[in-house]
């Protein structure tokens, strides 16, 4: 696959909605023509310790960052025309709809694909299939793994690699 964006999103409690980061990388003719990172104001605007201690976010990093309409306009015409791609996509295009329907906003049906569901499929033999081992496995090193545009860099990678 040469063409398509790797999309990652953080959340700040376990609603779907709660986007507090999103990272980008635009692929195109297989090498990295874009990214884009940007902090988000959740909805429910809480954050529960779980999910702060995974990503390392908390409400004092996003009080004052943008709601997800204003950033999803940002994005939006850097990913037109393309598929998303992201490693376990039941979470980040579950998200995607999630905070889509909470801002009414009209979802435009994007096109997804699953590194997770790949990498089971590539590599079956190793231990477990989470993000930073695939990209390993890749020869990619993950070194701010739950950092949104971290990770979408390394599913960027994994993609070229395996879709």
């Amino acid at each position: 696959m040469r063409d398509f964006a790797a999309i990652d999103f953080e959340t700040a409690n376990y609603e779907r909605t709660s986007v507090c980061s999103v990272g980008v990388v635009v692929v195109r003719d297989g090498k990295i023509a874009d990214t884009f990172y940007s902090l988000i104001q959740p909805e429910p605007n809480y954050y529960n310790y779980a999910c702060s201690r995974v990503h390392g976010l908390t409400r004092d990093d996003t009080e004052e960052a943008p709601v997800f309409p204003k950033v999803w306009h940002q994005i939006e015409p850097l990913i037109e025309g393309l598929p998303l791609v992201a490693h376990n996509k039941a979470f980040d295009e579950g998200c995607l709809k999630a905070v889509f329907r909470c801002y009414q906003m009209d979802y435009p049906d994007y096109e997804f694909l699953c590194t997770l569901q790949a990498s089971r499929r590539a590599f079956r033999y190793l231990a477990n299939h989470q993000l930073q081992t695939v990209a390993a496995e890749c020869g990619y090193c993950l070194e701010q793994h739950h950092h949104a545009l971290a990770d979408a860099e390394a599913c960027a990678w994994i993609a070229r690699e395996i879709l």
